[in-house]
């Protein structure tokens, strides 16, 4: 691969055009994540993808290099296949409940995984809410597994599970702006495509190319538009939910029409202590759960393969929830 052929592509200063091919692509991302693109080069590079978009192919690509060169986990002893949340943004504005999702679904014996960075740059990051909760970063692969198989929950740094796409993600306070380390860690997947990933869109068109390309890749897959970037649905607003696997898509529940809720029970955002007082609240049956988290915890039920009947993974949560459900 040439680089400074790659740049000029990507710059449109080539007879080729703009667009890299997927084999360029994955070439492209492999020297990436492996050290091998010098600082100057890389940021050229990262801004030209975050000015032109990544295309299918290249999103392809990107996977296949970071499939490569990701550890790989073992699947837990459960029937029900492990769900993977990432969790690379934090939340500003809105309570960071990506916690509830992940505790809620431990306590009905579905193995979880949650990956991301330790700190979000100011932002609410589920490691703090998850450290209050008494869920604390694993610090090597082998205590992952072992969170995974004995206790069904795992907080995993991304440098554990990808060092090279950490390094990358590390870039973006010093660029000043998200690029396309940010998509693939949305897509990290360490059980080759026997795990539920709930992926997070960050809009309309970010939307559809997730959906390309997750009916493309052997992978089973929940896909919403995030909170601010997590991949937990809005308790304000339901927002559409798909599954996707064997390249099929079906809507399990569409967004909601209606006005946002005004949940005055929700915790403030921005206090990992509050945030953590209030989803022990939840999970112990002494605060109502937002419509939307419940519709999203029966949806992973569903895609975890821990029932195939979706109005049986519907009940189910009813039950667990104790009906206490903020309409």
């Amino acid at each position: 691969m040439s680089l400074a052929r790659t740049v000029k592509q990507l710059a449109g200063e080539s007879s080729a055009g703009c667009e890299i091919s997927e084999r360029e692509a994955h070439e492209l991302f492999a020297a990436m994540l492996d050290g091998g693109v010098d600082a100057l080069e890389l940021g050229a590079v990262l801004a030209l993808l975050q000015a032109r978009g990544v295309t299918l192919a290249q999103l392809l690509g990107f996977c296949r290099a970071l499939r490569e060169r990701r550890f790989r986990l073992a699947l837990p002893p459960t029937a029900a296949r492990p769900v993977v949340l990432a969790s690379c943004a934090g939340t500003r504005d809105e309570p960071n409940l990506l916690p509830l999702l992940a505790l809620a679904l431990q306590r009905l014996g579905v193995p979880v995984l949650v990956h991301g960075a330790l700190n979000s740059g100011g932002r609410l990051a589920s490691a703090y809410v998850l450290r209050e909760l008494g869920v604390m970063p694993c610090a090597h692969l082998t205590q992952v597994q072992a969170r995974l198989d004995d206790e069904k929950l795992a907080f995993a740094p991304t440098a554990l599970l990808a060092p090279g796409l950490a390094e990358l993600l590390a870039l973006k306070s010093r660029l000043g702006f998200d690029h396309a380390a940010q998509l693939l860690a949305k897509l990290l997947d360490p059980f080759d495509g026997e795990a539920l990933l709930v992926v997070a869109a960050g809009g309309d068109q970010e939307r559809g190319l997730l959906r390309e390309l997750l009916q493309a890749w052997p992978c089973h897959a929940l896909l919403l538009e995030g909170t601010e970037g997590e991949a937990f649905a809005n308790p304000r607003r339901r927002p559409r939910l798909e599954y996707l696997r064997a390249g099929a898509a079906d809507v399990l529940f569409e967004a909601e029409a209606a006005p946002l809720r005004n949940l005055s029970a929700l915790p403030s955002a921005g206090d990992a202590a509050s945030t953590a007082q209030w989803i022990r609240h939840a999970l112990n049956g002494e605060a109502p759960l937002p419509l939307p988290l419940v519709n999203q915890i029966a949806c992973c039920l569903y895609g975890a393969g821990y029932t195939d009947d979706l109005n049986q993974a519907k009940a189910i949560v009813a039950v667990e929830t104790r009906s206490l459900i903020a309409a």
